[in-house]
């Protein structure tokens, strides 16, 4: 059969699936490995509903892409192909509450991918440990996802922490020469989360110094009383903790200010998951703005990529390292899907205690991103690290490259 209509096939037996059972194991009386050709399935809650958001498709396309290649391969447990399924919680944290409780009664559900907002996965924690739900994190970063007091964990990133994030960000400051920096922070549980990494580290290291923080909430009007007030307080440089809607705010009003009151922005990556360069438009030109990355499609050698590309291209229409929109998304959920594929495997079973238990394990594995030795360990549920990060610019066309 060809492999669109295959496709077809897989989606309307996952719509044939029922939404009660139990939340781990497979239907009483059939074997965990089920019958070769029953889809094994995948599930994506993100925040595909929300104005300009770009993250969950991007995460979406790339677990397909995995799938694709995965099932061309054979599928996982001699021969049963994966498959995903998607509900959309619009960043509100109820929606996602609601979602992880119906996808944990899919019998043949093995994990559940995240979207980009930290402060949604964090209210869904306490439902996945209930639940025993696997959950796989390729966007989200506050500390507290990963750092739960779950036992035994359930959750698993492949993705940048910020307590990695925000150290990064105040060394590249110091290394520029901006020694005097202002927080500008998210009301929100990703805010506090890096707030207290910035105090963490900067309590027995200078440079930089942090001479203010400043908080706003989600949809304020305006941004430039609170920058306003870093600068005032004698800071060189703003680190910014913002999603894309609230970034090109930001970077309009700065560029309305004369040059020489216009500071350079470091900020974190969640305005990449948005039209944040649609946003802003020409005034993106007129700001020192760049922002932290795990991976630039650009610096992937093209050897490795290609096979990626390929499958993308045929599947998206994306050809080349710069079609890759909101990249981290789509190259964090492509390794994690093969990673994932492989702890299936692994187990021999689509139970998620053995899958989880077997995630520990897997390696090594040579992903698009980088070869991982262990993605993951017993003691560490972080699939990056330090030496993973690098910071990065938007040319004129609105590519992100990287910064040096």
């Amino acid at each position: 059969m060809p492999a669109a209509p295959c496709r077809i096939l897989l989606l309307l037996l996952l719509f044939l699936l029922p939404l009660a059972g139990g939340a781990a194991a497979a239907p009483s009386g059939q074997p965990a490995g089920g019958p070769a050709g029953e889809p094994v399935v995948l599930a994506l809650d993100g925040e595909f509903g929300l104005d300009n958001s770009t993250s969950a498709v991007a995460i979406q396309r790339g677990i397909l892409t995995a799938i694709d290649e995965i099932n061309r391969d054979g599928g996982v447990l001699g021969g049963r192909p994966l498959a995903l399924i998607t509900r959309d919680h619009r960043s509100i944290s109820a929606r996602g509450i609601k979602n992880i409780r119906e996808l944990a009664t899919i019998p043949d559900l093995v994990a559940v991918f995240g979207g980009r907002f930290s402060p949604v996965v964090i209210e869904e924690l306490p439902i996945l440990e209930q639940t025993r739900t696997l959950f796989l994190a390729p966007w989200s970063s506050a500390d507290p996802i990963i750092d739960n007091g779950m036992r035994p964990n359930y959750i698993f990133r492949l993705s940048l922490r910020d307590s990695l994030a925000m150290p990064f960000l105040l060394r590249h400051a110091a290394g520029r020469g901006l020694n005097r920096v202002g927080l500008l922070l998210t009301n929100t549980a990703w805010g506090r989360s890096n707030l207290e990494a910035a105090n963490g580290y900067l309590a027995d290291r200078r440079p930089p110094e942090l001479v203010a923080t400043a908080w706003y909430n989600w949809r304020d009007k305006s941004l430039i009383d609170r920058y306003e007030a870093l600068a005032a307080a004698g800071a060189e440089a703003i680190v910014l903790v913002a999603n894309d809607d609230e970034a090109a705010l930001l970077v309009r009003e700065v560029a309305a200010l004369p040059a020489d009151r216009r500071l350079p922005i470091l900020s974190h990556w969640g305005v990449t998951g948005g039209d944040f360069v649609g946003q802003a438009g020409p005034a993106l030109q007129s700001v020192d703005f760049s922002v932290i990355q795990t991976v630039s499609p650009m610096r992937i050698p093209p050897e490795r990529l290609a096979p990626v590309l390929e499958t993308a291209g045929r599947l998206f229409g994306i050809h080349r390292p710069e079609d890759i929109v909101s990249a981290v998304g789509f190259l964090h959920a492509y390794d994690l899907t093969r990673i994932l594929a492989l702890a299936i495997e692994r187990a021999g079973t689509i139970d998620r205690a053995a899958v989880r238990d077997a995630l520990e394990q897997v390696g090594p594995y040579r992903g698009v991103i980088k070869d991982y030795e262990r993605p993951f360990t017993p003691d560490r549920h972080e699939a990056l690290g330090p030496d993973d990060l690098l910071m990065a610019r938007f040319r004129p066309d609105g590519v992100l490259v990287p910064a040096e």
